[in-house]
């Protein structure tokens, strides 16, 4: 990524966690200890059962293409078209969907299998989760 970037602010209280795990390698999502339900996006608070006991839990890092697009139109010089955009529903727990950038136009599907690869951005930069399709 060059110089002017367009980096994601990983500090916040919320989703410092998620970053950091993707710096070692680790997918993560946050869930309530009390009653299961997963956290998306990541929050300290349960809507479901009203708890506040939460953690991040380790996800397998494997998921199912919920949908995609590809953008043919450059916008930014990091990110050079036609690149595709994805969503993937995790296998543990498909109530959380992240997204993901392919380069180019891959031939997709929709429910196809999923992995997670992690792509530092630049140098000191933070680390994102990527997704691709799992080879046969």
């Amino acid at each position: 990524m060059g110089a002017h970037s367009l980096l994601p602010f990983t500090q916040d209280r919320d989703t410092a966690g998620f970053f950091e795990a993707a710096a070692e390698g680790r997918l993560v999502f946050k869930a309530c200890l009390d009653c299961g339900h997963a956290l998306h996006p990541p929050t300290d608070h349960c809507p479901r059962c009203g708890g506040w006991n939460t953690a991040w839990k380790d996800a397998k890092g494997t998921g199912r293409l919920h949908t995609w697009t590809t953008v043919m139109h450059q916008i930014h010089p990091d990110f050079p078209a036609p690149y595709t955009l994805v969503v993937v529903e995790l296998d543990e727990t498909p109530e959380v969907r992240l997204m993901g950038r392919l380069q180019g136009e891959p031939e997709l599907r929709e429910g196809m299998p999923m992995e997670v690869w992690f792509e530092p951005l630049g140098e000191g930069g933070p680390v994102l989760p990527q997704w691709k399709p799992v080879e046969a």
